[in-house]
């Protein structure tokens, strides 16, 4: 006969969202999250309740780990037993609860992340503070719910006499919620409860001067008053921790870095590994060895310097770069009213003290009605006691046990519990149970009685029955907070030496933008071998730096990098360079100006603009500091049709010297133009005619008058003069002749520049002809000169550019000074 079957036509959407949406309800209620009562997780809950049932506390010798995990899976938690044990081992980890509910023997894990040793080999007990977690739970103080198969019942909560929730803090994942809540210090944690049952309208002001934050298991220092504040009254906020560090001197001019704690939650084999990482790597200067000391006096971690190291650079450098310092997140997500809620500090006080009125109602409810029995039985056996020979005499007649007792009922008028009382009294008893000793417990019940029935009737009885537990746990397991609270989040200032060998390199940057670091000692092997170039290109700049110095490199478009020289590619002297495009993001036009070496940028220098159209500007130099050097910045708001033709470094007191194309030059101070903004346009330097155009902008030191210039126009001409031969004027003016006005084939100016007596200029024509000249071989001519002739325009064609022979520079330093070699 063929079986039936009955499948259903339902939509796979449909399914599931709805097989899903169990799953998830399963996870978040009965896994992930912890409860607001207790702070423990079901699984949690089940262990130390398995423990406590089968008498395995702190004051018993230690049972096998994997008999208590046998009977958690038994009893009440069907999972897998390695995720029984994995919970039941974080509870003993001292690195992870601030007070540990489980006591263990054995490997029980390490700091380390190492795993703990297999349950048939380790021992467990409950902690003495795990059994004020589940005292009273036996006077009917919580509900209780069938197990996962019916045959035995589990507690929904603990009584919880401590509350763990914001002692031990919980981390979990479940779907859609996380949870994340620091551990914290008991004693300040019971002050706090006390606080708000005391005065309700407690502000969170109010608790932050109690709770001064999160104190983890692994001390550390945490930062942030503000974040912390957020944290407490939101549930999310974050904080920074940082592990606890030294600097101790040793022999020799060296030093050394002493980490004796690390942020909670931190690796310490990983950390140790990540610091020598960075010294092997060496993206970081000055570490000479690291070395894990921990044993079993504490946690010990020595970075070893190298002489004259900077030791709070490195130490900065680690906090930036390592796990020594984490950002902790709060996330106070727990189970409040059968549902996951966000809790501020506030509720989760409140919730705790809720669950405890609760706990200590039920309790005083069941230890009344103990006490009201009680004095029911004691009330029967005082009044046997008079009539005690009437009694005897009535059990000794009676033919069995509920004989008598009908028979002592019927003839004293005792009730039910006090016959049963009076005929299960042993022999023995008749010799003490006299009228005194039962009347003293008659008035001790009576007072108890009177006591319960005040406790249940008068709140602030009951509340200050909560105090006197709490404050009873706080004298019995309080410890000093071990995490450090600071205000400020303290900013790490890096120095470029920290991060960077110091060492003296070559640096050449050529016209068409090809860069390259090379070392001293492949360019003092080959500098008098010519630089490796395209054809086409020449040297534009040639410099010694340090790899911790910076170059400020400014192009066409009006943009600008300030790019470590340490990130430039280290490339022999006879090889060609790396083309700057290759290193930073450039427009297709786009082309390198001018690149200035930079060690410091000091806050009273200043750079100097010069555009194609005729503007000038001036900013203070440091705010061309940046640490972003994949992408040029904006150096000065260029309009469409212009571009950037020069820029200079200056201390605020030089004069200012513009040419046009036309044959004029207009000589100024630099005080006539303001420091403006990084971004701003600047304003006119000269005013020029149509069709005119800068050619170039100097500066000179003011004192440095007769400064020379060096001029080379279209027709082959070139002429040396000195500044003097002008007059100083204003910004914005015309300026003055500086070549003799022709009215047929007149001479246009295509290079300007200014020179000392070792200068050699290279000229370039339209032919592709290069000649190189010495200006000091040229008469110093006046302004209405037009110079000397040095190219047959007839023959090698007009000059089209010049540029001066590139001279080995040094870094912009604190003399205020380019100084040239």
């Amino acid at each position: 006969m063929a079986v039936e079957e009955n499948y259903l036509d339902l939509p796979l959407e449909e399914v599931m969202g709805d097989r899903f949406g169990r799953y998830s309800k399963y996870i978040i209620q009965d896994r992930a999250l912890p409860d607001a009562r207790d702070g423990l997780k079901p699984v949690q809950r089940r262990i130390l309740y398995a423990m406590h049932e089968e008498r395995n506390t702190h004051d018993k010798p230690f049972r096998k780990s994997a008999k208590t995990v046998g009977t958690v899976i038994g009893n009440y938690h069907p999972h897998g037993d390695s995720s029984v044990y994995e919970a039941m081992v974080r509870l003993s980890q001292r690195w992870k609860l601030r007070n540990v509910l489980v006591e263990m023997h054995g490997n029980n894990g390490s700091v380390d992340g190492d795993p703990p040793a297999a349950m048939r080999y380790t021992e467990a007990r409950l902690s003495a503070l795990a059994d004020e977690m589940i005292r009273d739970i036996e006077k009917e103080t919580v509900d209780y719910i069938p197990n996962f198969d019916d045959t035995i019942e589990e507690p929904v909560v603990l009584p919880a006499k401590i509350p763990n929730l914001l002692v031990n803090g919980s981390t979990g994942i479940s779907a859609g919620y996380a949870t994340e809540i620091p551990p914290h210090n008991l004693a300040e944690v019971i002050d706090a409860i006390i606080k708000k049952i005391d005065k309700p309208t407690t502000t969170m002001d109010e608790l932050l001067t109690i709770i001064k934050g999160p104190d983890f298991p692994t001390g550390g220092t945490l930062q942030g008053y503000e974040g912390l504040k957020k944290a407490y009254e939101t549930g999310k906020g974050r904080v920074v921790v940082r592990g606890k560090a030294t600097i101790e001197p040793l022999k020799a001019n060296r030093e050394q870095i002493l980490i004796d704690e690390i942020p909670y939650e931190v690796n310490k084999a990983t950390l140790v590994k990540r610091i020598d990482e960075l010294r092997m790597d060496r993206k970081v200067e000055g570490i000479a060895e690291v070395r894990d000391e921990t044993d079993r006096t504490g946690l010990r971690i020595v970075v070893e310097l190298k002489k004259d190291a900077d030791s709070l650079g490195v130490l900065h450098y680690l906090y930036k770069n390592t796990d020594l310092q984490i950002t902790y997140h709060f996330n106070m997500v727990a189970i409040k009213d059968k549902t996951p809620q966000l809790l501020s500090l506030t509720d989760m006080i409140e919730a705790y003290i809720a669950h405890q009125k609760d706990v200590v109602v039920r309790q005083t409810h069941y230890d009344l009605q103990k006490a009201n029995r009680r004095a029911h039985v004691v009330e029967g056996l005082i009044k046997a006691v008079s009539v005690l020979d009437e009694l005897i005499q009535t059990i000794r007649a009676s033919e069995d046990k509920k004989d008598a007792k009908n028979r002592i009922i019927a003839q004293f008028g005792f009730t039910e519990e006090q016959a049963e009382a009076i005929v299960t009294l042993q022999l023995y008893r008749l010799t003490n149970t006299d009228i005194t000793a039962l009347e003293k417990e008659a008035e001790e019940l009576e007072q108890a009685i009177a006591r319960y029935q005040e406790i249940l009737s008068n709140e602030n009885k009951l509340l200050s029955v909560i105090k006197k537990d709490l404050r009873s746990m706080k004298k019995k397991y309080a410890t000093d907070r071990w995490t450090r609270i600071e205000e400020k989040v303290e900013e790490l200032q890096i120095n470029v030496e920290v991060t960077v060998a110091s060492e003296d390199v070559i640096v050449s940057v050529t016209d068409n933008g090809y860069v390259k670091r090379t070392s001293t000692r492949s360019y003092g092997a080959s500098k008098d071998e010519d630089l490796t170039m395209k054809e086409d290109d020449y040297l534009l700049r040639l410099m010694e730096v340090n790899t911790t110095d910076y170059l400020l490199i400014f192009t066409s478009n009006g943009r600008f990098v300030p790019f470590p020289v340490h990130q430039l590619p280290d490339i022999k002297w006879k090889e060609l360079g790396q083309h700057f495009s290759n290193l930073v993001s450039l427009e297709d036009d786009e082309t390198i100006v001018e690149v200035i070496p930079i060690r410091e940028f000091h806050q009273d220098h200043y750079l100097v603009f010069f555009t194609q159209n005729g503007m000038v500007k001036k900013s203070k130099l440091d705010l061309y500091q940046s640490q972003r050097y994949t992408r040029p910045l904006i150096a000065l708001n260029l309009k469409e049709d212009d571009q950037l033709v020069n820029v200079h470094v200056t201390d605020g007191h030089t004069d200012v010297f513009v040419v046009s194309n036309k044959g004029y030059g207009l000589w100024f101070h630099e005080s006539e133009v303001s420091p403006i903004g990084q971004r701003a346009t600047g304003v006119k330097a000269m005013q020029l005619k149509q069709d005119e155009h800068i050619i170039n902008g100097v500066v000179f030191d003011e004192q440095a008058n007769p400064s020379q210039l060096f001029v080379a126009t279209q027709r082959g001409a070139c002429k040396r003069m000195t500044l003097n031969r002008f007059e100083k004027s204003s910004r914005a003016k015309k300026g003055q002749a500086l070549l003799r006005e022709l009215k047929k084939h007149p001479h246009y100016i295509v290079g300007f520049d200014q020179m000392n007596d070792h200068d050699r200029f290279i000229l370039k024509t339209n032919e592709g002809t290069e000649r190189e000249i010495s200006p000091m071989d040229l008469p110093n001519s006046d302004r209405h000169s037009n110079g000397s002739f040095v190219i047959d325009t007839d023959i090698d064609g007009y000059i089209t550019s010049i540029w001066k022979k590139a001279a080995l520079n040094k870094p912009f330093t604190e003399d205020h000074s380019n100084v040239e070699e």
